[in-house]
């Protein structure tokens, strides 16, 4: 590999030739050889979203050349396209402020700037990483607004869409199962029969819900400190500066973002993170309470309850023959406990607002995308290839409610809850169901017996 030299305050460095990013980059690229992973893409898109209209405005007041600006403005497009990806390469474990990728971008904008107009990537001249590309800006306030509005366009783009996807199959199973009557279960023993589409309307209520809840945070995360500069005062930026490029990255994305109301806040803290993480627990731990359920009612296919059937997508054993195992839901359950973990990061890195800004940026952005990633891949894969496709075992369903000591309970208003009591011990003793224990022990006519016991009685819908 061949290498070039370039400077800065702290001396000399050696870049990979080829290289689009400077020393500040290097530096930080030979000081954290810690995790392998690189800070999240969404959040560099948007970094070079807020540098692009950064380096429009700054020309519209005045403080930029024009043919810089330009050259920033179509470096900055070509990284918000993914085109140099490759070169944000700073491990996710650096400084706390992420001031270094901050500088990762701030020189490959330069360099690629500087390639534009004098066919040389890399240096200082014409284009400037500080001067130019980070001209009223400070790391302390351009990352965490970046961080908000990776976090809200993923969100709005790829998290809603698919938890909207797995409400609505969730909403057509609950019709489609609603004549299906199957029995209860609470404490995990057999309770008073009702609907598998009862059972499917909940589960569509709470990601419903899980959608409402995601939406809340988003008028917190809607706020970003560009603006603050170091310390929340805006030392060294044009007093409209921030109010001009948010209006832009507004317009750009279709949501509409604001200046944070109170820049040491936004700056000393990350409040918004935290209960957007918050929220994404809250989902996980609703999927995981449906895909648990999933994979336990569909356990068996013979030995298990087996009520429903899911679609067999993949063998299951490397050394049983014809095993097939819920894969899906065990895949959407790992993805909740990591959201789960992350959100313990999260929660420490919002701890680590020491004075006027928080040092656990990194932790914080890359944690948060991840579980925004995760539960919008798992929600969609879940509807798709597991939902959809499952079926009722009808005949399963009516079985189980047929043998269930539960029934017992719609005799207590004529003979009393220890008399009922009394039935279902003996059914159970006896193997017998309860409809025949009590037809046996002739504790009401047998009429009213057949009519209070009948297993295939009316259950009570849904909404869904």
């Amino acid at each position: 590999m061949q290498f070039r030299k370039e400077k800065d305050s702290m001396g000399e460095i050696f870049i990979p030739k080829e290289a689009y990013y400077g020393p500040q980059t290097q530096r930080a690229y030979d000081n954290f050889p810690i995790s392998g992973m690189r800070m999240p893409e969404p959040l560099i898109h948007a970094l070079a979203l807020i540098k692009k209209f950064a380096a429009q405005v700054n020309l519209d007041l005045g403080l930029l050349d024009s043919a810089l600006a330009q050259a920033i403005i179509q470096a900055s497009e070509e990284v918000f396209q993914g085109k140099f990806d490759d070169e944000f390469i700073i491990d996710v474990f650096q400084t706390g402020s992420g001031t270094s990728t901050n500088m990762n971008m701030n020189e490959v904008l330069a360099s690629r700037a500087n390639e534009m107009i004098t066919g040389k990537k890399g240096g200082k001249t014409p284009v400037h990483p500080n001067d130019h590309v980070n001209l009223g800006q400070s790391s302390n306030d351009v990352i965490p607004s970046a961080i908000h509005m990776a976090a809200m366009l993923k969100i709005h783009k790829t998290l809603m869409p698919a938890l909207e996807i797995l409400a609505k199959t969730l909403s057509r199973k609950a019709v489609e199962f609603k004549g299906v009557k199957k029995i209860g279960r609470t404490h995990l023993q057999d309770a008073l029969p009702l609907s598998l589409g009862n059972v499917f309307s909940g589960y569509a209520r709470q990601v419903e819900l899980a959608k409402d809840r995601i939406s809340g945070t988003c008028k917190r995360l809607a706020e970003l400190a560009l603006g603050g500069t170091a310390v929340g005062t805006g030392a060294n930026t044009h007093p409209q500066f921030a109010r001009r490029v948010i209006d832009r990255l507004s317009t750009f994305t279709g949501i509409t973002f604001r200046e944070a109301v109170n820049h040491f806040e936004a700056q000393a803290a990350q409040d918004a993170a935290v209960e957007v993480s918050g929220a994404l627990k809250t989902i996980a731990t609703g999927l995981i309470k449906i895909a648990a359920d999933i994979r336990l009612l569909a356990s068996g296919p013979r030995c298990g309850i087996g009520e429903i059937i899911l679609p067999a997508l993949q063998p299951g054993s490397s050394i049983m023959p014809g095993k097939v195992n819920p894969v899906i839901p065990e895949a959407v359950i790992q993805v909740g406990y990591q959201v789960m973990g992350n959100d313990l990061a999260i929660t420490l890195g919002g701890q680590g607002g020491f004075f006027e800004l928080n040092t656990s940026l990194p932790l914080i952005a890359h944690n948060l995308i991840q579980s925004i990633d995760l539960l919008s891949s798992a929600a969609a894969v879940f509807s798709e290839k597991c939902l959809r496709g499952i079926r009722a075992d009808t005949d399963k369903c009516a079985g189980y409610i047929e043998k269930s000591l539960a029934l017992a309970t719609a005799l207590v208003p004529y003979i009393g809850y220890d008399k009922a009591a009394e039935i279902a011990g003996k059914a159970y003793e006896t193997g017998r169901t309860v409809k025949e224990t009590a037809i046996e022990e002739s504790i009401l006519p047998l009429k009213l017996l057949k009519k209070l016991l009948e297993t295939d009685q009316p259950i009570k819908k849904s909404r869904h």
